[in-house]
């Protein structure tokens, strides 16, 4: 599982070090694609490819849908990390989070999130009262 909050910084060259905690399950190679509230998503390859598969077998008549696995596929980049553990992200998906120097990089279960540091305190502030009140009906748990 892929948990905790870490704080690299994003070089010149667009790479940014993975946690070391997360580097050996993520050493066979990663997806980065656009994730929603303005972050992106690394998923281990065979975590994506499951998530695709599901996603691709949505109804083609809906165009939510549509939208959502083009958007999904045509965002997404397969990554192996380098030996330091660092992945580039590329030019769209630093501009679509965002990205400043300084990241955040947090476990989110089965992936891992990619935050520019100024949105993620602003998400957590927002979003704070909502986690202190969740219910199990709130989060589908019943």
């Amino acid at each position: 599982m892929f948990l905790g909050t870490y704080t690299p910084r994003l070089d010149d060259k667009g790479r940014l070090t993975l946690p070391a905690k997360f580097r050996e399950a993520l050493a066979g190679g990663v997806t980065v694609t656009k994730s929603q509230d303005h972050s992106l998503a690394v998923y281990p390859r065979e975590v994506f490819a499951e998530r695709a598969r599901t996603v691709s077998q949505a109804s083609r008549s809906s165009e939510e849908a549509r939208a959502f696995m083009r958007n999904l596929a045509a965002s997404s980049d397969e990554q192996l990390p380098d030996g330091q553990g660092r992945i580039t992200l590329t030019a769209d998906h630093r501009r679509y989070a965002e990205l400043a120097k300084e990241c955040v990089v947090i476990g989110a279960v089965d992936y891992v999130e990619i935050w520019d540091s100024r949105a993620w305190a602003s998400y957590v502030e927002r979003n704070e009262q909502a986690f202190s009140t969740a219910t199990d009906q709130s989060l589908g748990i019943l």
